[in-house]
């Protein structure tokens, strides 16, 4: 079984779980987790606000792991972090989360995810209160998931090796 085919795996486990997973007050949780979810961006990454473009995170025998910068402004960084399983940078990037980081309050929140897009596109209707708030929870709670995921398995960002550079290495 290949790594693509284990990431399949592990996704529709954790999409179960996150159903089974319904706190009562999920406004509370949901700050708590994107607060956890930027402590372990910063332990996964602790150079994170030093890097220009993009980075790669490296574990042994384990996809490697990117973070690209969407934008920065003086506050808040949006960054794409994702997957990459095969030699062709071109290929299949999964999961691609993308994720806006607030720096002066330090939480990190998912904006969208490579399946499910923006809240704003997804809901039109901001009356939609409920739902917008399960599903801010699923891509919060997925990206926590991950983060222990990649912490577990040793992963090392160096901010200095570049995408370009993986490729040809590869």
């Amino acid at each position: 079984m290949g790594n693509s085919q284990r990431l399949c795996q592990l996704q529709r486990k954790l999409i179960i779980t996150m159903a089974l997973v319904n706190p009562v007050n999920k406004s509370i949780c949901l700050e708590q987790v994107c607060a956890s979810n930027y402590l372990k961006l910063f332990r996964l990454i602790p150079e994170l606000t030093s890097v220009v473009d993009s980075a790669i995170g490296l574990a042994p025998h384990h996809a490697a792991l990117h973070i690209s910068i969407i934008e920065k402004t003086p506050y808040t960084i949006t960054v794409e972090l994702s997957h990459c399983f095969s030699g062709d940078l071109k290929a299949l990037f999964a999961p691609a989360v993308k994720i806006r980081i607030y720096q002066d309050a330090q939480l990190a929140e998912v904006l969208s995810d490579h399946i499910r897009g923006e809240v704003a596109q997804v809901f039109k209707d901001a009356g939609h209160s409920r739902e917008i708030m399960n599903y801010k929870w699923r891509l919060n709670y997925f990206l926590q998931k991950w983060l222990d995921h990649c912490l577990n398995k040793g992963y090392l960002f160096n901010i200095n090796l570049k995408t370009a550079v993986l490729a040809d290495t590869i």
